[in-house]
């Protein structure tokens, strides 16, 4: 099994181009560790690995997304997270605590935040809502990652209409937080949410406009009609 995890990172250093290795940096404002490796090619070669283990337990997969995470390499971070998207038919309640440590010891900027809660931990979250909970709960935390995730967990679900009394609690807990990825978090929270609920946002938006920084407000009117738009921005605090 160690060799699959061997032969991917083999893969990714063949992969590797001098442009992408070098510019891959200025999308973080926090240093970077990469291969280089274009994301079409890291998901192509995160699938045909997976190919590899079909019918494994997903004890022994997990393990390897962990040793894959452990590297540090922002492509192997996506490789891990493809793979246990890939078992959400298989999640378990206490696979959560598996995701946390995952967010909590490995996730050290915002695409490796982004690409974890998405889509593992936010299909994990639509199989057992109640662990909304514990997204609360990161709000609190110290680690700006815990509390990003917080939101970012829920982008797929607000997109199809769920939990928005939820998004809007999770949105409160986190509306004077002085960090900017997290208040882009939450501002992309709002924004799926009004895919499906567009006046319920819109509401929601319009009274705390005066206490919700224009970072994440802007970015939750962004969905929104041209018109609302103009109306939030007029009233917009300056």
């Amino acid at each position: 099994m160690n060799g699959i995890v061997a032969d991917v990172r083999s893969q990714l250093q063949s992969s590797s181009d001098d442009k992408t290795q070098a510019s891959a940096q200025r999308f973080f404002k926090e240093p970077i560790t990469t291969h280089g490796v274009k994301s079409a090619t890291v998901v192509k070669i995160a699938k045909q690995a997976l190919a590899r283990l079909e019918g494994k337990p997903k004890k022994e997969v997990f393990a390897l997304c962990e040793d894959l995470w452990r590297s540090g390499y922002l492509e192997e971070g996506s490789v891990a997270c493809l793979w246990a998207y890939s078992l959400r038919g298989q999640y378990e309640p206490d696979d959560f605590g598996t995701f946390k440590h995952w967010v909590t010891h490995y996730v050290r900027n915002w695409a490796a935040c982004d690409t974890l809660c998405n889509h593992t931990i936010g299909a994990f979250i639509e199989t057992y809502p109640r662990y909304i909970e514990e997204l609360k709960r990161w709000t609190t935390s110290d680690n700006r990652w815990h509390r990003r995730a917080a939101a970012v967990t829920l982008i797929l679900p607000a997109r199809k209409g769920l939990f928005l009394e939820d998004i809007f609690e999770i949105a409160a807990k986190l509306l004077t937080d002085p960090d900017d990825l997290v208040q882009k978090g939450y501002g992309w929270m709002l924004k799926a949410a009004s895919e499906a609920h567009p006046k319920e946002v819109f509401d929601y938006l319009m009274s705390k406009k005066d206490m919700m920084p224009r970072t994440a407000f802007r970015y939750a009117l962004e969905k929104m009609p041209a018109d609302w738009r103009a109306k939030a921005m007029r009233k917009e605090r300056t």
